[in-house]
């Protein structure tokens, strides 16, 4: 990112201002049928140690054999972060104790990762776009999870996620700011999901952050970073940022140095505290795994797994900007999840003349469906109108057979009792009027009726809004809103 500081983006101390340094570590469960080393299930949900295999318990003489579609998961994940795929890779041990991990030591990579550089574009508020640098992403095995709340005096440990495949994506120390972390982390799980290659479900823990902070003057050297573990909601990260970085200045400002530390969030309490002194590389005693050569695979295998990959978030904002005319916002609002991509495609597939009525179909499919169920709380897969219905709805407007207002009152009773829309029309005669003598006799009678507005309208000819509205109360909302705006401006000579 640009080396110049947004004064935007500086924290207010008591001394001066400060700037925050944010880079992230996301920990992303990958999407496949079986474990990273072993032919245990990952599905969630199992009653406790149901899928563990003997490789995940670590049982005397259990080898581990890697999951190709683990690998090949990576490679895609690599390639939709414009990153460098490594053809040749190694699995090193990585040593610490903890209860849930059976080996004592987690297979992780460490010197040559499957996945190199690469680059992730966000939207920051203010409309731009900036850049995180991806310093790597390496392919690991998850640990088990040591449940405290089972037994009065004991902790329990359940093996199920032992040994399920993780992605460990690091990001460059790039970000400055909360808002730009938490968009960061929305863009990459977004991306994710395009990929299918993991779910992004963070209540289930399938994606969480370790959230690197620290602070420093603006243009000095980075500061000493304090890392935040295990993260798991976007707003989480965002408040957990924010509490630290103001508690770094703090302890600066008052003559204190930062310790570098593991240190948890508490969201009940909204802030941070320490939970260990941090670990260096050296502390885990990296070595090669002896019993797992080294990961290698051609360019030709990672081109077939490339000509497979799906139209990414950033490539369909630009084609919807640039086929239908969505400004950049709503193109951003429609691709954030591929969910409501393919749902306003299919409204796209289903129009008469969907080069025409794109755009309106992108206003409709975000401010009246998206609203609508936004407000019930429900989600797009379960929505009570369809593509098809909607699309329907947008011709029918397009084709000047509705207008705006009865289409609302159509997308109500669809959405209420469901049917087709077109023939809904017809059978509740909600048709617009089109025949001009019909329009101009409502007309002629609201101007007679009212010669003060007639003359307001005249001096100031924003006013003529009035008037269109007073002929649309009258037609029940039938008539064609231009067609009455383009008579009135005829007769009251604008």
């Amino acid at each position: 990112m640009n080396a110049i500081v947004d004064p935007k983006k500086l924290i207010k101390g008591a001394t001066g201002d400060w700037e925050v340094v944010i880079g992230l570590e996301v920990h992303a469960q990958v999407t496949s049928q079986s474990k990273l080393f072993s032919g245990a299930s990952t599905e969630f949900g199992g009653a406790p140690n149901e899928h563990v295999s003997l490789v995940d318990a670590a049982m005397p003489g259990m080898l581990p054999v890697i999951n190709e579609e683990c690998v090949a998961q990576a490679i895609r994940t690599g390639l939709g972060l414009k990153a460098q795929i490594n053809l040749k890779s190694t699995f090193d041990r990585k040593n610490y104790f903890y209860p849930d991990l059976p080996q004592g030591y987690q297979i992780s990579q460490y010197k040559s990762p499957i996945v190199g550089e690469g680059t992730v574009l966000i939207d920051i508020p203010d409309g731009g776009t900036a850049s995180v640098g991806i310093e790597r992403l390496h392919l690991e095995q998850d640990a088990g999870k040591s449940l405290h709340d089972q037994h009065p005096s004991m902790s329990y440990v359940d093996l199920n996620r032992s040994g399920v495949a993780l992605m460990e994506i690091v990001s460059r120390p790039d970000m400055r700011s909360s808002e730009e972390a938490k968009a960061y982390v929305a863009k990459l799980r977004s991306i994710l999901r395009y990929l299918g290659t993991c779910d992004g479900d963070m209540e289930k823990g399938n994606l969480r952050a370790d959230v690197n902070v620290s602070v420093r003057r603006p243009g000095e050297p980075f500061g000493t970073r304090c890392e935040i573990k295990n993260v798991n909601s976007i707003r989480f990260i965002g408040q957990a940022i924010e509490f630290e970085a103001r508690r770094q200045i703090e302890i600066i400002e008052d003559g204190g140095t930062i310790e570098q530390e593991t240190r948890l969030y508490d969201p009940n309490k909204g802030e941070t505290r320490s939970m260990r002194s941090k670990e260096e590389a050296h502390d885990y005693r990296y070595f090669p795994d002896p019993d797992l050569l080294p990961l290698e695979f051609t360019a030709a295998y990672v081109e077939e797994l490339r000509s497979h990959l799906p139209e990414l978030p950033d490539e369909k904002r630009v084609r919807f900007i640039n086929t239908f005319g969505l400004t950049p916002y709503d193109a951003g609002v429609l691709v954030a999840e591929r969910e409501s991509a393919d749902f306003y495609e299919a409204v796209l597939a289903s129009l008469g003349n969907a080069e025409r009525d794109g755009k309106l179909a992108a206003n409709w499919v975000i401010n009246e469906l998206f609203g609508r169920l936004n407000k019930e709380g429900a989600d797009i897969a379960v929505s009570p109108v369809s593509s098809g219905q909607l699309a329907a709805i947008v011709d029918l407007i397009g084709e000047g057979t509705i207008s705006g207002k009865i289409a609302k009152d159509l997308f109500e009773i669809v959405w209420t009792k469901g049917g087709d829309p077109k023939a809904l029309v017809e059978s509740l005669g909600l048709k617009q009027v089109t025949d001009l003598g019909a329009i101009e006799r409502v007309v002629d009678e609201i101007v007679a009726a009212n010669p003060d507005k007639v003359e307001q309208a005249r001096a100031k000819p924003q006013l003529i809004g009035w008037f269109v509205g007073q002929v649309m109360k009258s037609s029940g909302g039938k008539v064609n809103p231009q067609a009455v705006n383009d008579l009135l401006k005829t007769k009251l000579g604008i």
